[in-house]
């Protein structure tokens, strides 16, 4: 498809004449993105068909789901990178309130697994979690670009700091800490990348690192796997919160160098935990090896390079911290979900983008992309204009 070009002058704050272009979007991103999907719903069959049979009795229900996922994904990421990206910034208010009010309403639901993080419907049961991350992105990105000189102003920031504090809350009800772990390293690294003063930076990180600290303990099941993660093959817990770590570990060892092959894993048979969800990469490393897993490594840094190019191409602050705020989520979530199943840090809920099974994560992942492809459709160039 050729590229459409369109020339707008605005001024910048130097005197000089910025061009403002309207290209075509970033194919290689869309390609990453495209075979990152296929990818990831390909190893999804893998790993899921066992559990699947053995739990539900359809090898193909994990996988069925997720190519309709994918394919509701797909139109949502073509929408999505047709709207104006600026758009959002009038809309923050009336995404904020529609967000607060799924997560009332979530907290209202029966309690799976412990924990009330879904709301049913017929047809799609929805986690409103994915949306607030999104929405405390937008959020942030508008505050920040709209305010480079107040960013030293500590009640500015406290006062929108608040905003961010109550939807954290409201998740930490659900409980959903991983999340609120997500969200917070998001904020931190726009919060850089907005002109935060660096010396008030760490000071707020020491000041926060203790309350994350404490929360974590807060809850026993938290505390378990802390514990579990030291010593996971201790006999008194591995079959218990050590399992988890244990057989990802095994599953990660036997793939070895160049793997078992597709659809040979023996740890999905029952021995590795949700498989298809939160540990599906150790799946990845058993079938596919060390140069497999190193492979989706890169698409996944080459992805976020990508992004970050757009965002320092975008043609306002506000695009730059959106596009920033994004791929911050991307990498966060890739990064947390990979040191999960290699034990590099204590196991938590975490999936992994564009590979673990979940409706709501993968459509609203697939519209975030949308948003990143309309930000690469503007391109800002600026030069004197005599």
């Amino acid at each position: 498809m050729a590229a459409r070009t369109q020339v707008r002058k605005v001024k910048n704050m130097s005197g000089q004449r910025a061009v403002r272009k309207r290209v075509g979007i970033d194919r290689g991103f869309l390609a990453t993105v495209i075979m990152l999907v296929v990818i990831g719903l390909i190893m999804l069959f893998s790993a899921s068909y066992p559990d699947a049979s053995y739990r539900e009795g359809d090898g193909l229900k994990y996988i069925k789901s997720q190519a309709i996922f994918a394919a509701l994904g797909f139109i949502g990421m073509f929408v999505m990178s047709k709207i104006d990206y600026r758009l959002y910034k009038k809309l923050l208010k009336p995404i904020m309130l529609v967000i607060f009010a799924l997560l009332g309403i979530v907290l209202l639901m029966p309690a799976q697994q412990g924990a009330r993080r879904w709301i049913p419907l017929p047809f799609l049961t929805v986690q409103p979690s994915e949306f607030a991350k999104l929405a405390v992105i937008m959020y942030c990105a508008a505050v920040f670009a709209d305010a480079k000189e107040k960013m030293k102003d500590l009640r500015y920031l406290f006062k929108h700091g608040l905003v961010v504090a109550a939807v954290l809350g409201l998740l930490l009800l659900e409980p959903h800490f991983s999340v609120c772990l997500i969200i917070c390293s998001v904020v931190a690294v726009m919060l850089l990348v907005g002109g935060f003063p660096p010396r008030l930076f760490w000071g707020v990180v020491i000041v926060a690192v203790p309350i994350v600290v404490a929360v974590a303990f807060g809850a026993d099941y938290r505390a378990d796997r802390l514990t579990a993660y030291w010593n996971p093959f201790d006999p008194a817990i591995y079959k218990t919160t050590g399992w988890q770590i244990a057989q990802s570990l095994y599953a990660i060892g036997s793939g070895g160098l160049f793997g078992l092959g597709f659809g040979n894993s023996r740890q999905k048979y029952m021995y590795v935990s949700e498989p298809h969800n939160d540990t599906i990469f150790a799946i990845v490393c058993e079938e596919l090896g060390m140069v497999g897993a190193f492979v989706i490594i890169a698409l996944f840094c080459f992805l976020i390079w990508r992004g970050i190019k757009i965002a320092m191409d975008a043609p306002d602050s506000f695009g730059a911290l959106l596009v920033t705020g994004i791929m911050t989520l991307v990498g966060v979530q890739v990064f947390l979900n990979i040191a999960v199943v290699t034990k590099l840090i204590p196991a938590t809920g975490i999936p992994l983008p564009f590979f673990s099974a979940g409706g709501t994560a993968l459509i609203t992942l697939m519209a975030e992309m949308g948003i990143v492809l309309n930000v690469s459709t503007h391109k800002r160039q600026s030069v004197s204009i005599r």
